[in-house]
């Protein structure tokens, strides 16, 4: 369940005026303390804050709508403890140890970029690539570029500085490695690492000239407070790309019988992370399905403006179509990919 914070007086009576000026206007984010303040807002003023949201998203990022697909090369045995993810192989979840062939690989690329989408995010289940996931994704990245007009991203979890150069070398156009939430409540998450080793990969991949993918997941457990911290450390990153996962408790793992968000919160914290982030691409991932329904259309009116089409990687989401669709009603264009380059 959610701890209700109170918001620093004087702040949330007017923050929605004053994040019109700061953020709509002026382009600068809100910072920690205002984002608490709009977590903070009463369920009445839900409808005024997506508004805002999407008044800001049109302003700063623009109508189109990235799409992605992505596809698990390496899948479980995971040997990290993240207690939202059945990946890991130190629970009792369902998921086993496999890997995607080269073909398959090729193949799954191909139909994401049937759907339209531009980008296409190799993924493994590892603490960090090793020799032969390295070569994997040498391999796999240079038979995609062969077969399809797509741009290839790859999160492969913590780095080195000369696996960072070589993914560069092979053409991976962006890197996803989440914070997954704010510091302050990290050890809650993950044991077997530290967020300072997180941050440290990140921002080799941002210097090395990537495209810098973080975000997270809400609705684990903690406050409206650390939400808030975490939507001002990821401001502090400034990644191009946030991915805005909800829980999906998975049988098996410590988190697995976390209640989920509700569509409210959900909302809420959506519309916040855009008023905090205006210029980013923040895109609905994991989870959204179960936490918010049919009110996903919401949350591309209150600040989403990319999305994950297909399977994610150890849930079903929504059939392409069905999201493709939805754009479409909403006459939201789908970013071409000579946009992405």
């Amino acid at each position: 369940m959610t701890a209700t914070v109170a918001a620093p007086t004087g702040v949330s009576e007017d923050i929605l005026r004053t994040a019109r000026t700061q953020v709509l206007e002026e382009g600068r984010g809100l910072t920690e303390e205002q984002a608490l303040a709009c977590l903070e807002l009463p369920d009445e003023r839900l409808d005024d804050l997506l508004s805002l949201a999407h008044e800001v998203r049109m302003r700063w990022c623009g109508p189109e709508v990235e799409v992605e697909g992505i596809v698990s090369l390496k899948t479980g045995g995971c040997p990290e403890d993240c207690h939202f993810c059945s990946q890991s192989g130190l629970f009792a979840s369902p998921v086993r140890s496999a890997w995607l062939d080269i073909p398959s690989l090729v193949e799954a690329a191909k139909q994401t970029a049937a759907t339209g989408a531009t980008e296409f995010c190799i993924v493994a289940a590892v603490r960090g690539p090793d020799a032969r996931l390295m070569s994997q994704m040498r391999a796999g990245v240079a038979a995609i570029k062969d077969a399809v007009d797509i741009n290839v991203a790859a999160s492969l979890g913590m780095l080195t500085q000369e696996q960072v150069d070589e993914l560069v070398e092979i053409g991976v156009h962006r890197y996803n490695h989440n914070l997954e939430t704010a510091r302050s409540y990290f050890p809650t998450v993950v044991t077997t690492h530290t967020w300072e080793e997180r941050w440290s990969t990140l921002t080799m991949v941002r210097d090395a000239g990537m495209e810098v993918c973080c975000g997270g997941i809400v609705g684990m457990g903690e406050t409206r407070a650390q939400r808030a911290e975490f939507a001002a450390q990821l401001a502090t990153l400034e990644p191009d790309e946030v991915p805005m996962n909800f829980l999906n408790p998975r049988p098996g793992t410590p988190f697995g019988d976390q209640p989920v968000m509700s569509a409210t919160e959900a909302l809420r914290t959506v519309a916040t992370f855009r008023l905090a982030l205006p210029r980013t691409i923040l895109r609905f991932a994991g989870g959204r399905e179960i936490t918010l329904g049919d009110l996903a259309e919401r949350g591309v009116l209150g600040g989403i403006n990319a999305v994950i089409v297909g399977n994610y990687l150890t849930t079903l989401g929504r059939p392409a179509t069905e999201d493709l669709a939805m754009l479409a009603d909403l006459k939201m264009p789908i970013k071409a990919l000579s946009a992405t380059l």
